[in-house]
């Protein structure tokens, strides 16, 4: 196993128009280990309280996701609660209980140290900060996701943590925020300039942008006619592109290119259920076939 992620595990409280579900699995590590072990192995990162069912994380390792990082402390496990509006466009929190994850630093084991492929989940850059600290040795290729918090209130840190990354993945309010600019691509040369090698923007269901020194890629949202839960789209897009880099040990700009697909089609389905429900049943099959009718919808 050469990939490995660190973020958050919870439990989840969903409200949509299609109804409300309760203590569903969560977290940003959850929805990136469950995508990404459609591809590889992998190493989870993160923490659970004394409430955390062992029979889920057994239910991880048997999908070929180590659990070797994840502690168990006094407490319980992160819970979230969120209302969807009509369209899914927008999102409120309802209730945020951190527990034990509030003060969540990540101890990385030492078989683990030396990784080829890292993904930073959604998390304080002094989190990431110490990850990267504990690496002994640069990883092959080292992605991040950050949000509007950390941008407005973290910035000097965020901004060290750029410096030593390959890719960021973020949303286009993110990235417009980041860096003062409306354009999506001038936004993303921009971030660069910051460190990145890569920048992934978001358009939710406009699709991607991957802008990097080589050149700028951008593809569609797979077309859905309706979906239940958004929530973990966006770890699953990052779960789907950096397992796939890691399957094929390759991050040219033709295989970034296709791990974008990937990613994309691996979130398509991760909305059509609540929670991590599509992803837990998610085939390999399934992966291909609407990855190939995804290509013949893209090409003339």
């Amino acid at each position: 196993m050469s990939l490995m992620v660190v973020g958050s595990i919870a439990f989840d409280t969903i409200e949509t128009s299609n109804g409300i579900e309760q203590d569903l699995l969560g977290g940003s590590a959850t929805y990136f280990s469950l995508a990404a072990s459609k591809y590889t192995n992998l190493y989870m990162v993160g923490v659970v309280g004394k409430d955390f069912p062992q029979a889920i994380l057994k239910n991880f390792e048997d999908r070929g996701i180590s659990t070797k990082g994840v502690e168990r402390k006094e407490g319980n496990t992160f819970r979230w609660w969120g209302r969807y509006s009509e369209d899914m466009n927008h999102r409120q929190t309802i209730e945020v209980e951190l527990n034990v994850f509030e003060k969540f630093e990540p101890k990385i084991p030492t078989e683990i140290e030396e990784i080829e492929y890292l993904f930073l989940g959604n998390g304080s850059p002094q989190t990431q900060l110490s990850v990267l600290d504990q690496m002994k040795k640069p990883p092959k290729f080292t992605a991040l996701d950050t949000m509007d918090l950390w941008i407005q209130t973290k910035r000097p840190e965020l901004m060290e943590v750029l410096k030593r990354i390959d890719a960021i993945i973020l949303n286009d309010e993110e990235a417009r925020l980041l860096t003062e600019e409306y354009n999506l691509i001038k936004a993303g040369r921009m971030i660069l300039h910051y460190g990145p090698k890569v920048v992934i923007i978001k358009k939710g269901e406009h699709g991607a942008i991957m802008v990097s020194y080589e050149g700028i890629f951008t593809t569609t949202a797979f077309p859905l006619e309706s979906f239940l839960d958004p929530t973990g789209a966006g770890d699953s897009f990052a779960g789907g592109f950096m397992g796939y880099l890691c399957q094929q040990d390759d991050t040219s700009l033709g295989t970034l290119k296709k791990a974008i697909l990937h990613g994309t089609v691996v979130a398509s389905f991760t909305v059509q259920d609540f929670g991590t429900r599509a992803l837990e049943n998610l085939k390999k099959e399934e992966i291909e076939n609407r990855l190939e009718e995804f290509m013949s919808l893209l090409y003339v």
